[in-house]
């Protein structure tokens, strides 16, 4: 069995040092704050196995304007960061036409599509079940216009194995009646879940595995030098050397990939939350307005207001346009929310393909990376945990991973 660290503790690197260790690997586990200190904490906390529908779709060139000038739109791009994101714009767009949008479509549902069975035997672990809740999430339209602009991506989902129903106005106050009667149409996803606190799920697997050998250094990782026999890992605590990496870094990964030889087009679109504490109670499973590209979850300390992108790379200060418009569309959408607290800014890895990184880098096989997956980390952490330990273990993965070939960028 192999000395094998893992860099990144969110749902992807947590997952991926679980499937480690159930293979009897010794794990170390690298982040400069722990378990859930990034993304991982401030999403939706979605089990969202319909999200086979990449952002960079052929809808993509008919909102733009949209996009760009109205000011409800839950995008925004920050000009100053134009020139440096410009190369990476420039592909998404590429991958926006039907034919590319749709092999990423085809690609990511075949992961989803095994993302329960990368969780089914870690939630048996001490207190993961308490956090997950058997509900499904439902999407909402506020207009005939957009649940008809919809009907191409249903209908895609559908063709990949998705299951849902849609709801007429009556079904969706019946459901939940503490909406606004503002929404025409809904869509309810079969077999997803939720949970309560995705942040207490991750430092509860994090503490089981401590408990298990898992040795966790609280240290950003400065550098990775693949070798023949060796991969040398410096951190702001020091070097040490293991026979196998795992990357699973999220939007940090972009630097250290390229020390391993290749040039991963990496960024971030930033994510931003509001929580609206003791509400949990109005309603019943998450809700997204798809129209103003957000959810709110009954978590357990309160509603949480997920949502929005923006492209800015790296930099800590928030919008306070989109947390303005996150607060000012979720009391439209739930008239008795209070006032919002705890304003969250978070850094989601974004690929211009809308697909992960999951393969051996192109230095040594003995790094593995796993990251890139946007809005459905949480989603997909089991799965790609388990493909990282078949990776590690020498097995041949049940899964082309050619769609997610660290190479395919060229």
């Amino acid at each position: 069995m192999a000395q094998t660290a893992v860099i990144g503790a969110g749902f992807v690197g947590l997952s991926t040092a679980w499937h480690l260790m159930r293979d009897g690997h010794t794990v170390t586990l690298y982040d400069p704050v722990g378990a859930a200190g990034g993304a991982s904490f401030g999403n939706a906390g979605t089990f969202a196995t319909y999200a086979c529908i990449p952002v960079n779709n052929p809808s993509v060139f008919r909102d733009i304007p949209h996009f760009l000038l109205d000011a409800r739109s839950p995008f925004r791009l920050r000009l100053a960061y134009l020139p440096q994101l410009a190369p990476w714009l420039a592909r998404f767009l590429l991958h926006s036409t039907a034919a590319r949008s749709q092999h990423t479509s085809r690609a990511l549902a075949q992961l989803l599509a095994r993302a329960q069975a990368g969780y089914d035997a870690m939630l048996q672990a001490p207190g993961l079940a308490q956090f997950v809740r058997p509900r499904e999430c439902l999407y909402l339209y506020s207009s005939s216009r957009a649940f008809a602009q919809s009907q191409a991506d249903l209908a895609l989902r559908q063709t990949l194995g998705v299951v849902l129903d849609v709801l007429e106005r009556d079904q969706v106050q019946a459901l939940e009646p503490n909406l606004s009667p503002i929404f025409e149409r809904g869509v309810l996803f079969r077999g997803s879940w939720y949970l309560s606190d995705p942040g207490g799920f991750l430092q509860t697997l994090q503490t089981d595995l401590q408990g298990r050998g898992l040795r966790v250094v609280q240290s950003a990782v400065t550098h990775l030098r693949p070798g023949p026999r060796e991969v040398v890992v410096d951190c702001t605590d020091g070097t040490q050397r293991f026979d196998q990496v795992a990357l699973c870094a999220g939007a940090y990964s972009r630097a250290l990939a390229a020390q391993c030889g290749d040039a991963i087009p990496l960024d971030t679109e930033r994510g931003y939350h509001l929580l609206y504490p003791n509400t949990s109670a109005l309603i019943q499973r998450p809700v997204g307005w798809a129209e103003r590209g957000f959810y709110m979850t009954p978590m357990a300390r309160g509603i949480r207001v997920a949502g929005s992108v923006e492209l800015a790379g790296l930099k800590p200060d928030k919008h306070a346009g989109l947390l303005k418009l996150l607060e000012h569309s979720s009391q439209r959408a739930l008239p008795g929310l209070p006032a919002a607290t705890e304003p969250w800014l978070g850094f989601r890895p974004t690929l211009p393909d809308g697909l992960p990184v999951i393969g051996h880098s192109r230095a040594s096989q003995r790094v593995v990376y796993a990251f890139g997956h946007q809005h459905i980390g949480l989603t997909l952490g089991g799965v790609t945990g388990s493909l990282v330990a078949d990776l590690v273990g020498g097995r041949t993965p049940g899964l082309d991973l050619t769609p997610f070939a660290p190479g395919r960028f060229g």
